[in-house]
């Protein structure tokens, strides 16, 4: 019988983390594009205009990460990485679980996030951890799909805003 690996721990980035991030999501990214029929992504540094409200890292040296934003005075749920090394796991979820305690121990009433709808590791995975399809979202949102749709990402598929209220 095989056991199921750990979930390592969850822990707010440390400043020798901050480095690994962006290998962590160019190969993630690399699973998403072939999901996407191989069609290129922007570039990681387009798409976060505004700076961290947190940003949470699943081990050491770190497998994964979730990136969480302050949009429209809600947490906001900016990116969510993990190694496909290491993927299926739990670790994607574990992030999200702790983004969601640590933005509710902020005080936000809701956590929001963009995402494809259509991508069974985007929308779907978002929605068995809680989420909802958000139809109505309010100016701050409205002004980031803007921008992710300037940047191309429209072009790509389907996307959505989910949120869920902590």
């Amino acid at each position: 019988m095989t056991l199921p690996k750990a979930v390592p721990l969850i822990r707010m980035a440390a400043p020798e983390d901050i480095p690994a991030l962006p290998v962590i999501e160019a190969a993630a990214d690399g699973v998403l594009i072939k999901e996407l029929g191989n069609r290129a992504l922007p570039a990681p540094e387009l798409t976060t205009p505004v700076e961290p409200l947190f940003i949470l890292v699943a081990g050491t040296p770190p497998q994964g990460f979730a990136r969480v934003d302050e949009v429209g005075g809600q947490a906001h749920l900016e990116q969510l990485s993990v190694q496909p090394d290491f993927g299926r796991r739990g670790i994607g979820r574990s992030l999200v679980e702790a983004a969601l305690d640590a933005a509710r121990r902020c005080g936000y009433p809701w956590m929001t996030l963009c995402t494809f709808a259509a991508v069974p590791f985007n929308a779907p995975f978002y929605a068995s951890c809680g989420f909802e399809e958000f139809a109505r979202p309010g100016p701050a949102l409205v002004a980031l799909r803007i921008h992710e749709a300037q940047l191309g990402l429209d072009d790509l598929g389907p996307r959505i805003v989910m949120r869920i209220r902590l």
